[in-house]
């Protein structure tokens, strides 16, 4: 039987190699999950409008971000706790990426800390930060960070509250994760992820670990109570301070937003709902790209994520502005559906349907994609 040969079909074995409860907290957004679905929905409903008779036999998908070439304009997307797919799957990400030629972004609330992974995976990476109410705890997290040579510091901003994620509700998930007796009996269908959970390290917040032997819960609880819904942009500019290097700000939404972030000391942004996870109802990631990037006019680099899918995806986003994107639960799929590899098959995937689309749109270089590669009206299809 052939393998998986797209990002659907990963997320589909994945679905049938992770007891429900863990798959739904990967899977899941918030509320209705319109959201969610809008931002995959939203891509699918732009076409594209190919060129003929282009000499496209060679084909340049290069990109540089703050001084640092990548071969693809792609990030693999900071996610907590990505060792509940796959243990180690921190590292097996970046191993990946690094393979690759992209980036990868380590979560503050990762199951590998900044010290592993640098030691493990000698390679530049970005960490991604939250501003807890702890500004000491905070600014450690970025000395250590700076330490380890990440080249990039994203600051999430979306976070002043967490999103209502019912089927995690539903489901009873908790962190740590307690399986009820329903879902024991799912996890025991799942024998082979048990035994990777059971054999691999203990899952922890792995950036948070202090000298004592703190157990999961009471580690779980303290960063819960760590996070800061009284933030404001002179936290931006104290962070850039502190960091010193390239900062992106992640979770815009707004042109006045996009703005805001330039004046207090942003030198990128992601356009970003949180994959969904946060507010529901608010734009698709897509549909808010072109606001920020026409807010921002070129003086800084916008980013994306959210719904990434396909390699044309990736086309449609830096048609919109985006210099690149970040990938978040496809990679994630793979590392369930497929184990360390699984990063590596994500990406290779990514990249065939990114080139092939490049070539049958007749651009030989991915800095020729901008809006004229759209279909008339925009490209949106009518819904």
């Amino acid at each position: 039987m052939a393998g998986p040969v797209n990002i659907a079909d990963l997320r589909v074995m994945a679905r049938r190699r992770l007891p429900r409860v863990v798959f739904d907290f990967i899977d899941g957004g918030a509320q209705d999950e319109r959201t969610l679905e809008a931002n995959s929905r939203d891509l699918e409903a732009m076409r594209l409008s190919p060129r003929v008779l282009v000499d496209v036999s060679q084909r340049n998908l290069k990109v540089e971000l703050f001084g640092q070439e990548f071969a693809l304009p792609m990030l693999l997307s900071p996610i907590g706790l990505t060792g509940l797919a796959s243990p180690k799957g921190e590292i097996d990400a970046a191993r990946a990426a690094k393979a690759a030629g992209i980036g990868y972004c380590l979560s503050t609330n990762a199951s590998t800390s900044i010290e592993e992974l640098a030691e493990k995976i000698p390679h530049p990476f970005w960490f991604q930060l939250y501003v807890m109410k702890d500004r000491g705890l905070t600014q450690s997290l970025m000395d250590r960070a700076k330490a380890a040579g990440c080249t990039a510091l994203v600051m999430t901003v979306d976070l002043a509250a967490h999103g209502k994620r019912e089927r995690d509700a539903r489901n009873g998930f908790s962190v740590p994760p307690r399986i009820s007796f329903a879902d024991g009996l799912n996890a025991a269908l799942h024998p082979g992820w048990l035994i990777r959970m059971m054999s691999g390290p203990r899952l922890t917040f792995a950036n948070y670990k202090t000298g004592a032997d703190e157990g999961f819960l009471q580690l779980s609880q303290h960063i819960a109570s760590q996070f800061d819904p009284s933030i404001t942009w002179k936290d931006i500019e104290w962070a850039k301070q502190v960091w010193g290097g390239p900062l992106v700000i992640k979770g815009i939404l707004r042109g006045d937003d996009a703005v805001r972030a330039i004046d207090h000391g942003a030198d990128g942004i992601s356009v970003s709902n949180h994959g969904g996870r946060q507010l529901d109802g608010v734009p698709s990631a897509i549909r808010a790209l072109p606001r920020v990037v026409d807010a921002v006019s070129g003086r800084i680099p916008v980013l994306m994520d959210g719904g990434i899918r396909r390699g044309s995806d990736i086309i449609r986003a830096r048609a919109l502005g985006a210099k690149a994107v970040l990938v978040g639960r496809a990679f994630v799929y793979a590392l369930a559906a497929l184990g360390p590899t699984g990063p590596a098959h994500a990406i290779e995937i990514l990249r065939g349907e990114l080139e092939n689309t490049l070539a049958l749109l007749g651009l030989p270089s991915i800095d020729d994609v901008d809006r004229s590669v759209l279909d008339e009206g925009g490209g949106w299809a009518e819904s």
